[in-house]
């Protein structure tokens, strides 16, 4: 199993490190730039070239059955699904075939309401009881993966 974090904009970086350590999982830390490396022997630094979905493509033409995700990128969750791997947002909210169709319907209908200035941007702000449920849902998603290899 690797664990590969869209990177650029992850608030959850360090939780992922932690989990994958406790079940010695590599971490591939995927951006364009702008991020420290991490003194870790199971973290990875991977910069791609600068542009829209380049973190995103380099992740979805590498990820496999039996690897995890961490992105709050729906599409790119939706990809992973597809390539038959899992994907949990920085919330600990996993991804799955049952609920990634709403969760894109939802994607682009607030995106269409803030494009006809129906709304603001921005979500709530990331708390320490988010960072609590993600390092709980991302301990389940590693552990069904293990239990289904």
């Amino acid at each position: 199993m690797k664990i590969y974090v869209d990177a650029d904009a992850c608030p959850v970086k360090d939780e992922t490190v932690r989990v994958a350590e406790r079940h010695g999982a590599p971490v591939l830390m995927v951006c364009d730039g702008g991020l420290r490396r991490m003194d870790h022997p199971l973290v990875e630094l991977v910069i791609v070239p600068e542009g829209a979905d380049a973190a995103d493509d380099w992740i979805a033409e590498r990820i496999a059955p039996g690897d995890l995700c961490v992105t709050g990128d729906i599409p790119l969750a939706h990809r992973c699904l597809e390539a038959g791997a899992r994907a949990i947002n920085h919330r600990g909210e996993a991804f799955t075939p049952d609920n990634i169709g709403a969760a894109l319907a939802t994607r682009d209908l607030m995106a269409s309401l803030r494009e006809a200035g129906q709304m603001g941007g921005g979500g709530k702000p990331f708390s320490p009881r988010d960072r609590s449920s993600f390092l709980d849902g991302m301990e389940r998603v590693v552990q069904a993966i293990r239990r289904s290899r």
